[in-house]
This record gives structure tokens, C-alpha cells and sequence, in this order.
């Protein structure tokens, strides 16, 4: 059976290489199978007479076409966590402002609760490939920068533990975070590496030389750059020092106006061009009201968007969802578009060993994409060549 085809149209068709105008983007099934500028009947479709009757012609007048945008780490959203027996309503949330394709992010919990979690969330991504696997952000974590993880979850990587983790996390597992400190960090680093996992260093008290020799060892993530770590230090540059000079590393950035001061986002962004990728970290209330929820073992409460352990000021995630996180980072860290739009697409795609298939408007490339009125706000998401609901 023939694939179905969609020749999409935009005034704009902008993705990390830069911006088209009077663009099209034919689609094959889930792939896209060519691009262009230009009337329709000067395309190599069917030249001469327009798209062909078996192509459905959306034509987005003014819109802004983007790639679909590509999540890192997120933990859930419409009242759902990961963790939940069913998520649905999460990514649902999350798709309909943009997020195509999705790391589903675990926090700590008991060794038996994480191998759940990995067999549930595998049997949905066989199903389902918008779900690019799982992001354990615990339980190598450390006690004294734990962030809204439970301490008594807390585990230090030994040898049985990864062996465990990367057994039950079998072609599910894409990515962990490590406090590199920790006794047997850096050979768990190694052994992560070496079978496909995308390692990240964070929730760390580490030195900069600690944060090197991570990076050195396979680490090629630095978790929600500047949050659950030490700040940049005149005489103590810590981690983010070490990310920011070292070209195999990219740096997550929850640009939530909450997360990190706007100036410091700008300094991140100049610092590491073309290695900083927005994420949302996101947990249940994205998408939802303001309230009490749950993240992991822990309460939550939800004021005026900003999440929070409850009874504390600890940050518990966020609310954000990834069109938000593009508004700002064009409207307040002065990103141009193109650039706003490879930190949510291609820079993440390429940290995941992604780049050759996902994040850019290309033949060959996935048919994920997200169309954006002229202010950036999501019209509609295609992702695998399926449109996907928006409202």
C-alpha cells in the first residue's frame, strides 16, 4: 500500500539551518520525502500541474513550519506523571503544543518500582513511535543536591544496580543522570556509554575537574544546566564551567522564567551556540490548573504556575510545555528563530544520537512538524506524519 502524502505550504518553513519563505514540505507516510520554495506547480512533485491528485494539499497562509519539537526530559503533564499506570493525558498536553517526539523522565523510586516503570513505558513505545524511551533522572543522584527527588531513594551506582537498571531498561532506557561524585560514578558512566545510554551529569555537588572527568568518560549531558548544582564560580567554575568549554557536551535549559534568570539563559546560550536544548521538565501540572499534585513520593503544590514541594521553596519541575519555551527564548533571551528553534529541535535530536532522522525539515528526515501563528503560538502538529490533536 502506497504511503499517503501531504504537500504542507507556510509562509515561513524554519528549522536549525535557517529560514525558507513561501516553503512547502511534502510528506511520505512518516517520513518527509522532499522540500521546497515556491509555487506549487513549479514543484518536482508532479511538475507543471501541481501536487498530483493523490497528494493532500494544507495550505497554512502566514504560519511559521517548524520541525516537531524533541523533549529531553520531561515528567508529565494533564494531572499525569510518567510513573502513572496509564500517561496518556501527558503526552497528549505535550503534543499539542509541539512536543512530536518525547523522553519520558522517571525520578527516584525503589529499584523494583523503576523496573515498572521501564516495562510500562516500553510497551507503549512499541506502539507508539513518538516515545523515544525513558530518562532515569534518579536514583544516582546526590543527597545534597537532591532537588524534589526522595532522599531515601537515593542510590550510589554500583555495579549490580547499573547491571539491573540496564537489563530491565533493555531498548527502552535512553538516558541517566549521575552525580558524578559518587563512589563508582565514572565507571558507571562507562559502562552506561558503552551500551547506548545517554549519560548526563546533575542533581551534583561536583567539582569542575569531577565534571570533566564525567564529560571524559561518556557524560555528554548536563541535566537542567545551573539548577541541583554548584553556580558558575570565579574560583570554583564547578560543572557548568566544564559543560560550557567542552564541545561534546550539550546543556539542558528550562527557559521557564523561573528555572534561570533570562541574562543567565543568554549566557548559556552565547556561551555553548548550538548546544543548549530546551527542555521542559515538566511534571503533572503542565497543562492543568494550579493545585496540589505529586511527583514521584512527593507532594507538590502549584502556585501561580510554579511548582514546589509542598511546604518547601524547592522547585518540583515545571509547568512549562516547549512553545512557551520558544516564545521566550525569542522574545527574552534574544535567540533569532532558527536558533530558538534547533535548541528544541536539532540540538536535542543530535544529543540522543538522533540528529540523522529527527529535528530538521529534510528529505529523509521524520514527518514531524509544528505549524505557528506569526506570534509563535501552535496551530497545528503533525508527528509521524499524522496530524495530531490540538485542542
Amino acid at each position: 500500500m502506497e504511503a499517503r502524502r501531504t504537500l504542507v505550504r507556510a509562509s515561513h518553513v524554519v528549522d536549525a539551518a535557517g529560514s525558507t519563505a513561501d516553503g512547502w514540505v511534502l510528506l511520505a507516510g512518516d517520513v518527509i520525502e522532499a522540500v521546497g520554495a515556491g509555487p506549487v506547480g513549479l514543484d518536482p512533485v508532479s511538475p507543471g500541474r501541481g501536487p498530483g491528485a493523490d497528494v493532500e494539499v494544507v495550505d497554512l497562509g502566514d504560519a511559521v513550519l517548524t520541525p516537531g519539537f524533541v523533549d529531553l526530559h520531561g515528567h508529565g503533564g494533564g494531572g499525569a506523571a510518567y510513573e502513572d499506570d496509564t500517561f496518556d493525558a501527558a503526552l497528549a498536553v505535550h503534543r499539542a503544543h509541539g512536543t512530536t517526539r518525547s523522553v519520558l523522565s522517571l525520578v527516584a523510586n525503589p529499584i523494583p518500582s523503576l523496573v515498572a516503570s521501564l516495562d510500562r513505558i516500553r510497551a507503549v513505545a512499541a506502539t507508539d513511535p513518538l516515545v523515544l524511551g525513558v530518562h532515569l533522572e534518579g536514583p544516582f543522584l546526590s543527597p545534597h543536591n537532591k532537588g524534589a527527588h526522595n532522599a531515601s531513594f537515593l542510590l550510589d551506582p554500583t555495579p549490580a544496580t547499573v547491571e539491573t537498571l540496564l537489563e530491565a531498561g533493555d531498548g527502552v532506557l535512553r538516558q541517566v543522570t549521575i552525580a558524578p561524585e559518587l563512589p563508582g560514578a565514572l565507571d558507571a558512566v562507562r559502562r552506561f556509554t558503552a551500551a547506548g545510554v545517554t549519560v548526563a551529569v546533575g542533581h551534583t555537588v561536583c567539582s569542575y575537574d569531577q565534571a570533566r572527568a564525567a564529560f571524559d568518560a561518556g557524560a555528554t549531558l548536563l541535566t537542567h544546566a545551573c539548577n541541583a548544582m554548584p553556580g558558575l564560580h570565579h574560583r570554583a567554575p564547578g560543572p557548568i564551567a566544564a559543560a560550557l568549554e567542552d564541545d561534546r557536551v550539550t546543556l539542558e535549559l528550562i527557559l521557564d522564567g523561573v528555572h534561570v534568570h533570562p541574562a543567565v539563559a543568554r549566557v548559556l546560550l552565547r556561551g555553548a551556540p548550538g548546544r543548549v536544548a530546551l527542555i521542559t521538565d515538566a511534571m503533572g501540572a503542565a497543562g492543568s490548573p494550579d493545585g496540589s499534585y505529586a511527583l514521584g513520593s512527593l507532594a507538590v503544590t502549584v502556585t501561580d504556575g510554579v511548582a514546589r514541594v509542598a511546604g518547601t521553596d524547592t522547585i518540583a519541575g515545571s509547568t512549562l510545555t516547549q512553545d512557551q519555551a520558544l516564545r521566550l527564548a525569542v522574545s527574552a533571551a534574544g535567540v533569532s528563530l532558527p536558533d530558538a528553534v534547533g535548541a528544541l529541535t536539532a540540538v536535542p535530536a543530535a544529543a540522543l544520537g538522533a540528529g540523522d532522522r529527527l529535528g530538521r525539515i529534510a528529505p529523509g528526515y521524520a514527518a514531524d512538524l509544528v505549524a505557528l501563528s506569526p506570534g509563535l503560538d501552535v496551530l497545528r502538529v503533525w508527528g509521524a506524519g499524522r496530524e495530531l490533536p490540538t485542542d
